[in-house]
């Protein structure tokens, strides 16, 4: 029998410091559009603050499961059974993968502002992709998930 709820969810959301840099985006369209009189700065301080807050919104809604034997992190859906060993990264470490340490072919979920990352194998041999990169801000709770949903995977 399989689990309706999921036993792990995250959403990447953006920083704070990201939603007042949207207000001042509207403040520069508002200083913008001054010349033209009090009407259009006020229409490009709304405009300009709803574009910026709907770009910070939509990157921020990336989310991560694991729900019914799969782990879907953004787009990518992943079963269980395909992955292999998740490796918990810290800080540092998380950053050496996103850098000189990554495999271009890998899959990455990356959100710069979470520190915290995790790194899974993918087993399958059918995959060209190596490991799944994930940033989260609860890698040893994601990878808990991650091998419970394995392991009910493999005694299925």
């Amino acid at each position: 029998m399989q689990l309706s709820a999921a036993p792990y969810e995250e959403r990447l959301t953006a920083p704070r410091s990201w939603w007042f840099l949207c207000l001042l985006a509207g403040l520069s369209f508002a200083l913008i559009m001054l010349p033209f009189g009090t009407l259009p700065m006020l229409a490009g301080l709304a405009g300009g603050t709803a574009v910026a807050a709907v770009v910070v919104s939509a990157y921020g809604s990336a989310r991560i499961r694991v729900v019914n034997g799969h782990l879907i992190a953004g787009e990518a859906k992943i079963p269980a059974s395909a992955l292999g060993d998740a490796e918990v990264l810290d800080a540092e470490e998380a950053r050496a993968w996103r850098g000189p340490k990554a495999d271009p072919r890998a899959f990455m979920l990356l959100r710069a502002y979470v520190p915290g990352a995790l790194r899974v194998a993918v087993t399958d041999p059918q995959d060209p992709t190596p490991y799944v990169f994930l940033s989260t801000r609860e890698p040893e709770r994601l990878a808990r998930a991650l091998r419970a949903a394995r392991d009910g995977a493999d005694a299925s």
